[in-house]
């Protein structure tokens, strides 16, 4: 009896769709440039390798059997992963990542980084990059940004803040400055609060926080009073939208809250507390190679820094919070 992985192979495989796909062994020779004999002994040596029947005999066509039906399913399946093993080895081989997951912080332009994402994928057709780079984003919040990357999770985080150390293998370059501002609803109490405010008068009213996205690594939590109410939710945007509803206050980006002031829907307040602008940067996974020495980085992770290194996107990533997905 054949071994069953030596006659498991691409070809027969190909063979069994070709006789399904065109329904008899005389048109599958005549596509495949073989004569029906020869097929037929191929399939003969499948069965006898299976110890099965895969093609109904009493059928002049080419009926399959439920063995033959599961062996053609999970052969074009085989098939199908084959082809995808190629084309991930010859871009490994070119230097492109099979995928590159960036981490970006909520409070980075989403504008921006889907117009860089436009750009990679035009970059990947003009060097004829088959099938490309995945890409797979990630939003993330404040020390859940430099977890994803730290854990593994991601090659590249964008709107890291400064708070943390990078660990060795980790490379970091700052982005800019973000300005916060304290922002609430016309209509709420605060609003037509006098002078600067003070903590005490802060810890009479709800503040509106994002959640940290970080599981493992320490949380971070800013501008919360000890004893504050504190409504809680996943994004900036929707700690927008909690604000607007004059169900809480809390710091907003102010490229992000400028739209909504304009349009009467937010009042900037002036507070007691000191409030410096928030560093932001952005960190990536450095290659490392043999003994120790630094690798080359892969050509897509490469493209996505050498866009940062643009004043132009670092100041887009920061302020330009207004457009399709920007609100």
């Amino acid at each position: 009896m054949p071994d069953r992985r030596n006659v498991l192979t691409p070809e027969a495989l190909a063979m069994m769709d070709t006789i399904a796909r065109t329904g008899s062994f005389a048109a599958a020779a005549r596509e495949l440039g073989k004569v029906p004999s020869a097929l037929t002994y191929n399939v003969r040596q499948l069965e006898d390798a299976l110890d099965v029947l895969l093609f109904d005999r009493s059928s002049r066509q080419a009926q399959l059997t439920a063995a033959g039906e599961e062996l053609l399913t999970e052969g074009r399946r085989l098939l199908i992963e084959m082809d995808a093993v190629a084309n991930r080895v010859r871009r490994v081989a070119t230097g492109w990542e099979t995928q590159l997951t960036i981490a970006v912080d909520v409070v980075m332009s989403q504008v921006t980084i889907f117009e860089l994402c436009e750009a990679f994928y035009a970059r990947c057709a003009e060097q004829n990059v088959e099938h490309g780079t995945r890409l797979r984003l990630r939003s993330e919040v404040l020390a859940g940004t430099w977890e994803a990357l730290i854990s593994g999770q991601a090659d590249l985080a964008i709107g890291v803040g400064t708070q943390s150390q990078p660990p060795a293998g980790i490379e970091f370059a700052l982005l800019g400055e973000m300005e916060f501002v304290f922002a609430v609803a016309p209509h709420h109490p605060l609003a037509a609060h006098e002078g600067p405010i003070s903590d005490t008068e802060l810890l009479r009213h709800r503040a509106v926080a994002v959640a940290d996205s970080a599981l493992r690594m320490s949380p971070i939590t800013v501008n919360i009073l000890p004893g504050q109410d504190v409504l809680t939710v996943s994004s900036t945007q929707a700690k927008i939208e909690a604000q607007i509803r004059c169900m809480g206050c809390g710091y907003i980006p102010e490229p992000m809250a400028r739209p909504h002031v304009e349009a009467g829907r937010l009042v900037v307040k002036a507070v007691e507390r000191t409030r410096q602008a928030a560093v932001m940067g952005y960190a990536w996974r450095a290659g490392v190679g043999s003994k120790g020495k630094r690798a080359p980085l892969g050509l897509a992770l490469q493209w996505w820094l050498n866009q940062l290194e643009s004043p132009a996107t670092r100041r887009a990533l920061l302020e330009r919070h207004t457009g399709p997905w920007g609100g």
